[in-house]
């Protein structure tokens, strides 16, 4: 998807397999992406900001080069997880139901907890399309945290523009991004 050499291939080669520079790369796309997705939601009023985006932009940032981190794999992750999570929730009836921080645990809640995790990871591995911070997102959408059908496509809206900001910024610093698909490359 890019050109080898960039500016992170370069921070990795003289710092070994991460280090400082790696830390203030990822961290700086960090800081961009989220606070983009944060005047989105301050502007809108909606909640642009949840707990997985944080580990998503990680992903893309720190390991650009594995296949959780590929845009494709981090969109489908989500989709799947918002949909395993409010399926969850029709089949545990719970969708009209206060979300567990507010009403507690129960059975029937970590029913839903239960289905939406592993409705999740099967579809993911079965469309060969790992992103392990979509198991966040489902367990919002499952413990009814973020449920309204507004909030879920908040979510999937979210994930894209944090997914095109921190993919964006590896593209413009020449990271390597392989597909699904590609082979691991042994390191010289």
């Amino acid at each position: 998807m890019s050109v080898s050499g960039g500016l992170l291939e370069r921070v990795r080669s003289e710092a070994g397999s991460g280090g400082p520079a790696l830390g203030v790369y990822a961290g700086v796309v960090a800081a961009v992406a989220l606070a983009l997705a944060g005047l989105v939601g301050v502007l809108l009023h909606q909640p642009w900001l949840f707990p997985s985006l944080g580990p998503t932009i990680m992903v893309i940032a720190e390991t650009p080069d594995q296949p959780a981190a590929h845009p494709r794999n981090v969109l489908v992750g989500h989709v799947v997880a918002v949909a395993a999570g409010w399926l969850a929730l029709l089949v545990t009836g719970l969708r009209h139901a206060p979300s567990t921080v507010q009403a507690g645990l129960d059975g029937r809640r970590v029913a839903a907890a239960v289905i939406a995790l592993v409705l999740t990871v099967v579809v993911l591995q079965l469309l060969r399309t790992p992103h392990a911070p979509a198991g966040a997102t489902t367990l919002i959408v499952g413990l009814g945290i973020l449920k309204s059908p507004g909030d879920l496509v908040v979510i999937v809206l979210s994930v894209l523009l944090v997914t095109i900001v921190a993919s964006g910024a590896n593209i413009l610093a020449a990271v390597r991004q392989r597909g699904v698909t590609d082979a691991p490359r042994p390191h010289a």
